[in-house]
């Protein structure tokens, strides 16, 4: 019966190529039990005999033999139900769920759990940028290619999938560390001045949709949370807003939803103005519990608020903006009139004021410009 070699015991010997092999045992096939050998190569005997008791080091306690009953993508389906969905958001959990059955199991799902490398997952990322989209009905007018944050979102997904599998002693190293992703470029920040607020407001009105674009711009909500405000989160006789719930799109059907973070349960005081238009939205409502329902009664769908808006900017002869910029343009206008950055972030229910500080940052830089004109102003006639 032949000798069953140890894990970590290894042998250095000199090829026909003339490059010095190390070869090491990593663990046994749990099928076959044939030991699991792996490599390393140099030019001398001495670097490989240092690569090889470096590699040796790095492999102790690693059991190769369970890794190998796992590929990528199944392992990314023991993370996935295990330890990512009971932390994430339902709409987040989705999101990785159609990361995992539309890009990585297709491309890479096959390659075994220890054998994925740094270079298969530079390949992966360009072919999802080049054109990893799926072909969907609602995707026919998009680049076909993802975009760099969605690439970014599933490295992290995969940094974090193996990160698990280091903690059980399947794999040695994390294949995602050292990749180059692509750059995000963030989208230009574009706001309504009060010139166009007017010309925006009165083909509001005429389309039959100022009450739901008014109570966004007086409160800076963000989409899904002014969809999912019911009438019993309003108190008209106390002027007050709470903020619950979102709204969003799983799936293909639209669904009440967890806010984006705790900060985002909130609540909002209302001007009297608010509450005039509020009052006027709960005449238009009848019975239902939704301040803006649907036609058919239930929440109205995030993407029909969006195509809404536009239909009301191109009639209006305004820019194209996108449904978030109605928020930037109720934290610009409040910050330019004086609110504070920390009432600020709380209305728009940031996680921190230092974050609300950095995305308005030229604004406040304005401001500070404008308090330092100002006080020169005075210190110059003091003198």
């Amino acid at each position: 019966m032949p000798k069953r070699r140890a894990n970590g015991e290894g042998n250095i010997r000199k090829r026909k190529d003339g490059r010095w092999e190390g070869r090491y045992t990593v663990g046994h096939d749990p099928e076959t039990g044939k030991a699991i050998i792996k490599n390393v190569l140099g030019k001398t005997q001495a670097e490989v005999k240092e690569k090889l008791k470096k590699a040796i080091e790095e492999n102790v306690g690693i059991d190769y033999g369970r890794a190998k009953t796992y590929t990528v993508g199944n392992w990314l389906e023991v993370w996935y139900e295990n330890y990512a969905k009971i932390k994430m958001r339902p709409s987040t959990y989705l999101t990785y769920h159609g990361y995992i059955e539309n890009h990585i199991k297709p491309q890479i799902g096959g390659i075994p759990l220890a054998e994925l490398t740094s270079l298969d997952l530079q390949r992966f990322y360009k072919h999802l940028l080049d054109g990893g989209r799926v072909d969907r009905i609602e995707a026919k007018k998009k680049p076909k290619g993802l975009a760099p944050k969605t690439v970014r979102n599933i490295h992290q997904m995969i940094g974090s999938a193996y990160n698990l599998a280091i903690e059980q002693k399947l794999v040695s190293k994390n294949p995602t560390q050292g990749c180059a992703l692509p750059k995000v470029e963030h989208k230009e920040m574009r706001t309504l001045t009060a010139d166009q607020l007017n010309a925006f407001f009165q083909e509001a009105r005429d389309s039959g949709v100022y009450e739901l674009y008014y109570l966004d711009l007086a409160t800076g909500l963000r989409r899904g949370e002014l969809l999912g405000l019911k009438w019993t989160d309003v108190d008209l006789d106390r002027g007050v807003l709470k903020i619950q719930r979102a709204i969003s799109r799983q799936n293909g059907k639209v669904v009440e939803a967890p806010l984006k973070t705790k900060n985002a349960y909130r609540t909002l005081p209302l001007s009297a103005d608010a509450i005039d238009v509020l009052m006027q939205q709960r005449r238009k409502t009848g019975n239902s519990e939704w301040v803006f329902p649907s036609p058919a009664g239930g929440p109205m769908s995030p993407d029909s608020v969006l195509h809404m808006l536009q239909r009301v900017l191109k009639r209006a002869g305004l820019p194209r903006i996108r449904f978030h910029d109605l928020r930037h343009t109720f934290a610009t206008m409040a910050l330019q009139n004086g609110v504070d950055i920390k009432t600020v972030s709380s209305m728009l229910g940031h996680y921190s004021a230092g974050f609300t500080l950095d995305t308005y940052a030229h604004v406040t830089t304005d401001a500070q410009l404008k308090a330092a004109q100002t006080m020169g102003n005075i210190l110059s006639c003091a003198v």
